[in-house]
């Protein structure tokens, strides 16, 4: 029997819809929009779902949108705040149009972390893949962030440099990490998910960096996909849509697991028949299902062909099986996806 899941970790989107125009994002083609759709997540729906589950702890709000383009987000975090529930942006935000007030309000709510998706250290660099994007209203928004941070001594919201990495800008890598620094950053290089767009051309540099190249050299030395850890949303921080409608994890976008949060409940909807089955399947316990949103995911259908399913639970055999050997610059992803537990367990192990 499946375990039923009361997670105290969820990703709510707080806008699906972006501003930017960057060439390989589905929000750009308009490919969310069936079952995404185009919209921001509503105060009161925020704040019915966290009174009526009090032991959720942490909340991730951005996605496939920008986060800041919510008119109502200031709300949302002071209600967060209040009710003493940790917000991120972890996934990604562009910060390029944000008002002083909202920049002040992240730190003076205690907004825990926000990773920030500059692709250059130039404007000219930059807009090539951010396009209708400005690099230094980017920078200069961190640095008022930094300001709010000293007047009131505080060390949140922590804030993350995400470089995807192209042929257009591999040259700037150093710069970036340079920068990022100096900005009081973490800096997060990352593999490019489309193969077709400004592909890298120096990729020693890269390999240096991140261990690997691609995403399919990735796969092949390492043999997980380069996300594969998203999977573990399903049981430990499920996606929800802006209105409600229950996604399962952050890369699904084109078919919902039924039922709406908001409406139906939490409980109830990660814990439906459709939702359970689908778990099943990344475990292997289960057939594909045509009505399932895994069922067509590049993820699951690697897996099915290799018969290495995912893994869950802790110890030395989940190390193994998950082969987590992350080169430097990714082993963030493992800390963004995985329970602190599960991460304490591997590095026991690991320093062993």
């Amino acid at each position: 029997m499946s375990e039923k899941i009361r997670p105290k970790r969820i990703s709510l989107e707080a806008s699906s819809v972006c501003q930017l125009r960057c060439p390989s994002c589905p929000n750009t083609s308009k490919a969310i929009l069936p079952t995404v759709g185009s919209g921001f997540l509503r105060p009161s729906d925020f704040q019915k779902l966290i009174d009526e589950n009090p032991w959720i702890k942490k909340i991730e709000l951005s996605n496939y949108g920008e986060m800041f383009l919510n008119p109502d987000l200031i709300e949302i975090i002071k209600l967060a705040y209040n009710r003493n529930v940790v917000l991120t942006a972890d996934i990604g935000v562009n910060l390029n149009n944000v008002k002083s007030e909202v920049l002040e309000g992240l730190v003076k709510y205690k907004f825990r972390s926000m990773v920030i998706s500059i692709d250059g250290t130039s404007n000219e660099t930059y807009k090539q893949y951010r396009i209708k994007g400005d690099y230094n209203r980017v920078i200069e928004n961190i640095k008022q962030i930094n300001l709010f941070k000293k007047k009131y001594q505080s060390k949140y919201p922590l804030l993350s440099w995400q470089y995807v990495v192209f042929g257009f800008n591999e040259h700037e890598l150093a710069t970036a990490k340079k920068l990022a620094k100096e900005l009081n950053m973490t800096f997060l290089p990352k593999l490019s998910w489309d193969t077709e767009f400004s592909p890298v051309v120096n990729r020693e540099v890269l390999r240096k960096e991140l261990g690997v190249a691609t995403r399919d050299e990735y796969k092949e030395k390492y043999g997980v996909d380069y996300k594969q850890s998203i999977c573990h949303q399903l049981w430990d921080q499920p996606q929800i849509n802006w209105d409600g409608k229950m996604l399962g994890c952050c890369r699904n976008f084109w078919g919902d697991f039924g039922g709406n949060v908001f409406t139906d409940g939490l409980i109830e909807c990660v814990n439906s028949e459709k939702l359970v089955y689908a778990r099943d399947m990344l475990l292997g316990r289960q057939k594909p299902r045509d009505d399932n949103p895994c069922a067509t995911c590049e993820i699951y259908l690697d897996m099915g062909k290799k018969g290495d399913w995912l893994k869950r639970g802790t110890g030395r055999s989940l190390y193994s099986s998950l082969k987590i050997i992350t080169p430097p610059g990714v082993k963030h992803i493992l800390k963004r996806y995985m329970p602190k537990k599960l991460l304490s367990t591997i590095k026991r192990i690991t320093s062993t």
